[in-house]
């Protein structure tokens, strides 16, 4: 027999958030609603929202100070148990470090010497080769850094096609290429020159910008950009 969808007045007072989010989205909900589905369920007298109410109300309806509540706090409140307790202050952690990592600055390149600063650390004195590649918004901002190739001391193999698609899954706008050379040698080979223009090539097509291919090694770089090869 085929179901019948009920409308969202029929549902439970604790199911009621759920839905909303799945119809309307996480915006749609207000913080107790979204309080109300970490805690899951309230009790006989009172539903899941009602309880997110009175604990939001305990701190002002201030998301900063309920974050400060410790275990013991929470479960103070009736319905409240050490499960409720907990979901409520991990997900008020995984809030707080996200706000953390939002406010890192994100790198702006305007050399190649920052470049090589950047990179060194990562694969200056290795003793193989790895390509690698940072990504940038229109403001030259780092928005990723990937390894895209590694190999032996000959060489390494690149693949084209990934490393657009990473360009387009983070919205960049262009790119930075990198590679090192263990043996300390700071000139492009034919092999180096040969990936710099397919994948400049291959970016045009895209509108995707290649602005620099930087050789690092241990103590020095060199860069496609500064001497006007790129």
């Amino acid at each position: 027999m085929e179901q019948t969808n009920f409308p969202i007045t029929n549902w439970s007072e604790d199911d009621k958030p759920r839905e909303k989010l799945m119809l309307k989205g996480k915006s749609a909900l207000s913080d107790a609603e979204l309080i109300a589905i970490l805690i899951g369920s309230g009790s006989r007298n009172e539903s899941a929202v009602g309880l997110s109410k009175r604990i939001l109300a305990s701190v002002d309806n201030n998301l900063n100070a309920l974050g400060k509540l410790t275990l013991q706090q929470l479960m103070n409140f009736k319905g409240i148990g050490e499960a409720k307790a907990i979901s409520i202050v991990a997900a008020m952690e995984l809030g707080r470090r996200r706000r953390a990592e939002e406010a890192v600055e994100l790198k702006r390149i305007t050399s190649s010497k920052m470049i090589f600063e950047l990179m060194q650390p990562i694969i200056g004195e290795l003793p193989h080769e790895e390509f690698w590649v940072l990504y940038l918004n229109n403001s030259n901002k780092v928005l990723s850094k990937s390894q895209q190739g590694k190999g032996g001391i000959t060489g390494t193999l690149v693949d084209v096609r990934l490393v657009f698609k990473t360009a387009l899954e983070l919205g960049a706008t262009a790119l930075i290429l990198c590679h090192n050379h263990p043996s300390g040698t700071l000139i492009a080979s034919d092999a180096d020159k040969q990936i710099t223009r397919k994948l400049k090539s291959a970016g045009q097509n895209l509108d995707i910008q290649v602005l620099d291919h930087v050789i690092v090694t241990e103590n020095g770089y060199f860069s496609f950009a500064d001497e006007s090869i790129l």
